[in-house]
């Protein structure tokens, strides 16, 4: 089996140089190459022997991402990317333009089990996670395709994020490594649906990470309907592990919350949701929520999110309403890829 090679750290890079009779500078010299200058090709590593490039070329992958679609909004520039990986499977990733800056949203899965009923990445299930180099390659790809350098990151696309621990948390060296993109990591939020157990865990990694809970309900009983997760973790143990994340790490954690009509959007649930976050240091992004023919969900008006913002703000909940970015090209997650999947024309 080939060596995915841009998914291993430098002192693994040390490590397999040094089995291959090389000198230890040069796993630096090939470190470098694969995520400073992101290179495309062995024969670009022009400082390595023409030896050195051939075993690479033999025994390794040099993990790539194929353009299938690229989107662009006529709104606000938000740049929506269909990438095909070399397995043939598809995964989205999202550029969006703000005043300080670019945001990158990426997958961290080929679809996904977590099963929410109001999001169309999980209709198709889990099919595989991605490895560290596949998500490297959506920041590295969407950087040449762009060009524009991406200053945070969001793992909020395709997939739950603590599900693919292992390789999203090596994922995350990597891409914060001062000798390869050096992303800052407080510029990076990653997003769940709840994995109780992997919040602890994740706590005890010393990230400078944002995390990012998708809340969506303030209840048992509405997110038993909506999330499945929460039947294996309820409510009140995640709201303890986010306090005691919070008690770990000293990082404020950041609530998602999905407005779906007549579900979750009432003056009372509201009421519920100030009550459930009493004196945690956060932050509430509500969110209109995005149609998916197979959910059948509708959005809330805007008269009724202004009068959730405002019960929140009053009751002393710090919340705002997401800016909407690429509204004119589907840019929420999962929906590219599924017209991809049922041979629809995508939207240019």
């Amino acid at each position: 089996m080939r060596i995915d090679i841009k998914s291993m750290t430098l002192p693994e890079l040390t490590a397999l140089m040094k089995d291959w009779g090389e000198p230890g500078f040069r796993a630096g010299q090939l470190f470098s190459w694969l995520h400073e200058k992101r290179v495309r090709d062995w024969s670009e590593m022009t400082n390595l022997s023409a030896a050195l490039r051939q075993k690479l070329a033999e025994r390794c992958t040099l993990t790539q991402l194929t353009v299938l679609h690229r989107l662009v909004s006529s709104i606000d520039g938000t740049q929506k990317y269909l990438y095909r990986l070399a397995d043939g499977n598809c995964i989205e990733t999202v550029l969006m333009k703000y005043r300080h800056g670019n945001s990158l949203c990426i997958s961290t899965q080929v679809g996904c089990r977590m099963g929410c009923n109001f999001c169309a990445s999980t209709l198709g299930g889990l099919v595989r996670h991605l490895t560290p180099s596949e998500m490297l390659e959506q920041v590295y790809e969407t950087v040449r395709q762009s060009g524009e350098r991406v200053d945070s990151l969001v793992l909020m696309g395709i997939g739950e994020p603590l599900d693919n621990y292992d390789n999203v948390i090596r994922f995350l060296r990597l891409l914060t490594d001062p000798k390869g993109y050096n992303l800052g990591q407080r510029h990076i939020s990653l997003s769940t649906c709840g994995l109780v157990d992997r919040i602890y865990d994740l706590a005890k990694e010393d990230l400078g990470i944002t995390l990012s809970i998708s809340l969506h309900a303030p209840d048992n009983e509405t997110r038993n309907k909506t999330m499945p997760v929460n039947r294996r973790w309820p409510v009140e143990q995640l709201m303890q592990a986010c306090r005691d994340y919070f008690k770990t790490t000293g990082r404020r954690i950041s609530f998602e919350y999905a407005l779906i009509k007549g579900v979750n959007d009432s003056p009372a649930d509201a009421q519920k949701l100030a009550k459930l976050l009493d004196g945690m240091i956060c932050h509430v992004n509500l969110i209109p929520v995005n149609p998916v023919k197979e959910r059948g969900y509708d959005r809330t008006a805007q008269q009724d999110i202004r009068r959730f913002v405002d019960t929140l703000g009053r009751l002393g909940v710090n919340a705002t309403v997401r800016r909407e970015l690429g509204s004119d090209i589907n840019a929420a997650c999962g929906q590219l890829r599924r017209q991809y999947e049922q041979g629809e024309e995508a939207k240019a």
